[in-house]
């Protein structure tokens, strides 16, 4: 194991814990908005990775140029499943965060089995694309373009949302509807408009990052699940609720992750990640930087 071998390690593991942040985000702002985990995350990573596979076979837009377009349609996506789903589970009178956790769980299941009825379980991917298998090589180290590109898109998303929430009057009302939702209602705010909204939100930055994956990762309707649950264990490590601590959650996850793969076999490298979560657990149960 050489010097060089650790950087490269390092660099990929950055690069792709990047990308695990941009998946976890939305996560995290969905349940600092609502205190309610979003257990079909996965599969909204899916449907954006279908379209963005779609969009590039019918039409030959790149992945590149429709994540905007992928993004937009997970926005809206996530605003109706507010509007049409959510928002009546948390209507229940009685055990309403079962029913929360419920309600998304079956939209999962259903999601999962739409794509395979209509998708079929056949893997895909985007064969040619302006960035698919191209590398840059830095000082000796070899970063995938694909990898490169994803994580620029991840800090600017992160720097737009850190601007849209502390800079703008909707992510001040945003703040205030997570902070009291009964006390917005008395200065006009309504707070299934600014839910809808986070929802749709949430669901444009998943979307965001699945059309940045599906240059490089293989499409089928179970693909959702295993980056999921990194994204759970990314929001938990960096604290719930926390856009911060998704953003740093998943720049560890990944790190831990690429160490782990150079100590372990690569089919154990998920090993070092729940570690070192049941380790955070152990010591600060809120998670890194987390305020529950």
């Amino acid at each position: 194991m050489t010097a060089q071998a650790i950087i490269q390690s390092l660099a990929s593991g950055l690069l792709m814990g990047l990308l695990y942040g941009l998946i976890a985000v939305g996560l995290a702002l969905i349940f600092g908005l609502m205190d309610v985990v979003n257990f079909a995350h996965g599969e909204f990573l899916m449907i954006a990775m279908y379209a963005s596979f779609f969009l590039f076979a019918f039409f030959a837009i790149d992945p590149l140029l429709s994540a905007p377009l992928v993004a937009a349609a997970l926005f809206v996506f996530g605003a109706v499943v507010y509007l049409l789903i959510v928002r009546f589970a948390m209507r229940a009178k009685a055990n309403a965060g079962m029913v929360q956790i419920f309600s998304t769980f079956g939209l999962a299941i259903v999601m999962r089995g739409l794509a395979q009825f209509f998708f079929t379980p056949d893997y895909r991917s985007i064969p040619q694309s302006w960035l698919g298998g191209k590398t840059i090589s830095v000082a000796g180290i070899f970063l995938p373009e694909p990898q490169l590109i994803g994580a620029l898109v991840s800090i600017l998303a992160f720097a737009g949302l850190y601007f849209f929430i502390h800079r703008t009057d909707f992510g001040r009302a945003l703040e205030a509807t997570r902070e009291d939702p009964g006390a917005v209602a008395l200065v006009g705010i309504d707070k299934n408009r600014v839910f809808a909204l986070g929802w749709g939100l949430g669901a444009a930055l998943v979307g965001l990052a699945g059309a940045i994956m599906a240059v490089f990762f293989y499409i089928y309707p179970d693909v959702g699940a295993s980056f999921a649950l990194i994204a759970y264990v990314t929001v938990a490590l960096g604290g719930f609720g926390s856009v911060f601590g998704a953003f740093a959650g998943g720049i560890i996850v990944g790190l831990v992750e690429a160490v782990t793969a150079l100590v372990l076999p690569p089919s154990l490298k998920s090993v070092g990640i729940y570690a070192v979560y049941l380790l955070v657990v152990f010591i600060r149960p809120r998670g890194l930087f987390g305020s529950m």
